[in-house]
């Protein structure tokens, strides 16, 4: 669909506040509506519980491939048979549950990061989570999230955008604390007007009139928040069929994920998204070998995110970023209740078009001399290391400082292809986003 005019905006009645005669919004929005979609889009995938990385990307040769099998004589992935692990390099395998992004990952469009994660000791889920998305390691008192700090210093992200960031689900996660400018949604009917069926047209008309009145910033939210309604309206189809024959998994994972595949596909602006998977802390009945619980969610895991990137591989896969991962990994040996406990370094996934496909990061071994506390997969790459570069890369950022405040250590995996800036660590001035809730 063509982009929409302001003047078809304006002779369109469109819609704005639900402040009249019974209106009301289910949004959080800037919007120009002359502005064109940013260039890029990244895709934060957080796995909720701590994954169990070693069994995503399990050794299946050599000296570590007798270590784990030692240590998990039950829950050991197979190197061989109908069930075993994928092969990746002769060295490492796949779960084969992730046979969809194997696929991926043959063709090059998938990068594996391995033994990954917070380089502070902790074992909390909550501490865990709150360092990543801070992005401040060992710092809890930050008072914004990397992605709010990220678009506050991005010279791409602007308040004229329709909408810079998407939370999908009920919930904005701490790595948009502080972000005013992002949404949490969990439907495309949350950004509609609900106005009286009779005078529905006159309350769009009556409500664009008076936000257009004045310059104030309720004025100015108001407008804003009525383009992205309308084009949303306009672009959205009364029934949404994937492309290339994608299937999403029909769970709330699938069903999110549509929802961000449909907004990128809007042209709205959609600069930066969060989505949640949970239920990865496998204390016990991970599952045998190859099946179980365990399989299961790496199933949802793989399906859904094969059908977003086929879903959006019709000239959208350019500019997009899909980043895997999760607090921290699992403890190599497996405990008495057929589980894992929490450990520490961990895998992390990219997906993209302009990602160097393949294994990435310095394997440290397995042997109990190589583990961290000599019983977790140690960290060898800072997890901020496979952001930065990203951020970089694709988002064309350099502002490490802001967004990463104390990191200094940036180096370029390769995991990501795109021109290098240098780093900027000093701190850079947040700008202000112009804010407006509804509900």
């Amino acid at each position: 669909m063509p982009d929409l005019t302001r003047r078809q905006f304006l002779v369109g009645c469109s819609a704005a506040i639900a402040a009249m005669a019974g209106a009301r919004f289910g949004a959080l929005a800037w919007a120009n509506p002359e502005t064109a979609a940013t260039s890029e889009t990244l895709v934060i995938v957080f796995l909720r519980g701590g994954c169990d990385g070693l069994n995503i990307v399990p050794p299946l040769a050599g000296d570590d491939r007798q270590y784990y099998e030692t240590k998990r004589p039950s829950l050991q992935v197979p190197a061989s048979g109908s069930d075993a692990a994928l092969p990746l390099d002769g060295q490492f395998g796949f779960h084969p549950a992730c046979a969809p992004l194997h696929d991926l990952y043959q063709d090059g469009k998938l990068a594996l990061v391995l033994a990954v994660g917070l380089t502070v000791d902790t074992r909390s889920h909550f501490d865990a989570m709150d360092y990543i998305e801070l992005g401040t390691p060992g710092r809890k008192d930050t008072g914004t999230g990397w992605l709010a700090r990220y678009l506050a210093s991005s010279p791409h992200v602007s308040s004229a955008l329709l909408l810079p960031a998407v939370a999908a689900g009920t919930l904005r996660p701490t790595a948009l604390l502080g972000a005013d400018q992002a949404v949490a949604l969990n439907d495309l009917d949350a950004l509609s007007f609900y106005g009286h069926w009779k005078y529905r047209d006159a309350q769009r008309l009556a409500l664009r009139h008076m936000y257009q009145s004045a310059t104030s910033w309720l004025h100015r939210a108001g407008v804003q928040t009525l383009d992205l309604v309308d084009i949303v309206e306009a672009r959205k189809p009364p029934s949404y069929t994937p492309a290339n024959g994608a299937v999403y998994p029909d769970t709330s994972f699938g069903n999110q994920l549509k929802v961000l595949a449909q907004l990128i596909k809007m042209e709205v602006g959609l600069h930066v998204a969060t989505i949640d998977l949970g239920g990865w802390d496998t204390h016990a009945y991970q599952g045998d070998g190859s099946g179980g619980y365990f399989a299961s969610l790496l199933d949802e895991l793989a399906r859904g995110l094969t059908a977003f990137y086929t879903d959006l591989d019709v000239g959208y896969t350019d500019r997009l970023t899909v980043v895997v991962l999760s607090e921290f990994g699992r403890r190599l040996r497996e405990n008495a209740n057929g589980g894992t406990d929490h450990g520490h370094g961990n895998v992390m996934m990219v997906l993209g078009n302009q990602v160097n496909g393949g294994l990435h990061g310095r394997w440290p071994g397995l042997h109990e001399d190589q583990l961290y506390d000599r019983a977790d997969l140690a960290v060898t790459t800072d997890y901020r290391q496979v952001l930065s570069e990203i951020v970089i890369r694709r988002l064309q950022n350099p502002n490490l400082g802001a967004i990463f405040p104390g990191y200094t250590e940036y180096k370029p995996l390769g995991v990501v292809r795109g021109n290098d800036l240098p780093p900027q660590y000093g701190e850079t001035e947040r700008r202000v986003f112009l804010p407006f809730v509804v509900r």
